[in-house]
């Protein structure tokens, strides 16, 4: 009878972990992959882009499980092509906050990422997205982000770096909505107790996976909600220190194939 695999689900971030730096996915990265399906595994992705940022991306891969999208507000069926849970944020309590935020830095450039399959990107002037692949509309006001539901709200200032904005911006949101930094340029908010972890444990409980038996990979403070509820945390090369801090190992960083030397490693052997 064969060994189950030490670890039954492999998490990965996409962005600054699983993707290289030109957004793709390197031919040694999915190797690893099939080395860890083939023992057993499965390949969970937990990403912050929500679902329309990520569904090329699961063609590519050949992708068919289940994938946590929107910092843990969506958790979807790439086979089926639909929404299994989403969660939305209160767009009443959404500008709220970002008028508690300006409050105490001043003006700020908001986005949002609305709910559904098919939801757009809008970013209001000024705003700039970090990563200028994923598809965005611009709206000419703010009320104009409000139309229809959300599921996180992404906030930049022109001169805070993310730290300190996201620092600020926890102090002065309270209760209203979870904030996160979830790379450079990425402070978001999200419902309020939504995050990775939650979106992880709505999975694994489908999966029947529990968190001894999960390896997470992540490279952001926005992957710590993720770390808590896996059995083995690795930080990448090129993660946070916040991340670093709480990792059980560092590995390479994504322009060098981290997560596939940790996979190699535990689930087959990769080159020499």
């Amino acid at each position: 009878m064969p060994t189950p695999p030490a670890y039954a689900l492999v998490a990965t971030d996409l962005d600054g972990t699983l993707l290289r730096p030109d957004d793709t996915v390197s031919s040694r990265s999915r190797a690893a992959l099939g080395l860890a399906a083939a023992s057993g595994a499965r390949h969970l992705i937990v990403t912050g882009r929500p679902v329309p940022g990520i569904r090329a991306l699961l063609t590519d891969l050949a992708y068919t499980g289940l994938v946590v999208c929107g910092q843990g507000t969506q958790l979807y069926d790439a086979d089926a092509g639909r929404l299994l849970r989403s969660a939305t944020l209160d767009r009443e309590a959404a500008d709220t906050a970002l008028g508690k935020i300006e409050a105490e830095v001043g003006a700020v450039f908001a986005a949002v990422d609305q709910d559904g399959v098919d939801g757009v990107t809008l970013i209001e002037a000024g705003y700039r997205m970090p990563n200028p692949t994923l598809p965005a509309q611009r709206v000419g006001a703010r009320e104009a982000l409000w139309e229809r539901p959300v599921i996180k709200v992404l906030v930049r200032h022109p001169e805070l770096g993310d730290d300190a904005l996201a620092a600020a911006a926890r102090g002065a949101v309270g209760d209203l909505a979870t904030v996160t930094m979830a790379g450079p340029g990425t402070v978001e908010l999200a419902p309020r107790g939504v995050d990775k972890g939650t979106g992880l444990a709505a999975a694994a409980e489908l999966l029947g996976t529990g968190p001894e038996g999960t390896v997470a990979f992540g490279d952001m403070p926005n992957d710590l909600p993720m770390f808590a509820g896996s059995g083995l945390r690795v930080a990448m090369g090129n993660a946070h220190p916040e991340l670093r801090a709480a990792a059980d190992e560092v590995t390479l960083t994504n322009a060098e194939d981290g997560v596939a030397v940790v996979l190699e490693r535990l689930f087959g052997t990769g080159p020499a």
